[in-house]
């Protein structure tokens, strides 16, 4: 039997390859069904979302207060729905105050501003360490903080979710919306980067 998956598929990837290829050859799902649902993952969802929100929020102030007071709402208007993304809290990073966001539970997350989970934000270690050391694990993460800069850790549930609208970058007045969406990545939407 030919082997067709990439060599340097290796752990997860590989065992995610071979669950597609046994569930295509059993006949359970068809090979154009899970390529929809990726396409979707990749297309209709995820981090490019949740980077125009960021950078409408950065060029229009009324979008912003919006944004803020009713995340779900200033969301949803943007046409960026869906499961997971019911109850969206945004908050915002500032000068004195840095957001980072957990799931201390299971991976609570919003998928349709920032897609599906990466692996380290389902982790335990993660999980338990964001809380009780936020500045350590940040600065894993390359992040480092001032001292005297408030570090407020949020922890998403089933009931509500939460995104983080980062600090507009000094020097970028001048940048389109759709320039600036793409500086915002997801870690910086998660809290655990700068942008």
């Amino acid at each position: 039997m030919p082997h067709d998956h990439d060599p340097l598929e290796e752990g997860p990837a590989l065992r995610v390859r071979a669950l597609e290829e046994l569930m295509v050859a059993k006949g359970l799902v068809k090979s154009e069904t899970l390529d929809s649902i990726v396409e979707y993952y990749e297309r209709e969802t995820g981090p490019r979302n949740g980077a125009a929100v960021v950078a409408r929020a950065w060029t229009d102030p009324d979008y912003k207060d919006w944004l803020l007071r009713d995340g779900s709402a200033a969301i949803n208007a943007m046409g960026f729905s869906g499961f997971q993304g019911e109850h969206i809290r945004v908050v915002e990073n500032t000068e004195t105050v840095h957001n980072v966001i957990v799931c201390t539970l299971c991976s609570c997350y919003p998928w349709p501003v920032l897609g599906l989970p990466p692996t380290w934000y389902k982790s335990p270690a993660y999980r338990s360490r964001v809380v009780r050391e936020p500045r350590a694990v940040l600065a894993e993460f390359g992040v480092s903080l001032p001292d005297e800069m408030q570090i407020k850790v949020w922890d998403s549930t089933a009931e509500i979710r939460y995104l983080v609208l980062p600090r507009r970058p000094e020097g970028t007045e001048g940048l389109s919306a759709a320039e600036l969406a793409d500086l915002v990545t997801r870690n910086g939407m998660i809290g655990t980067a700068l942008i």
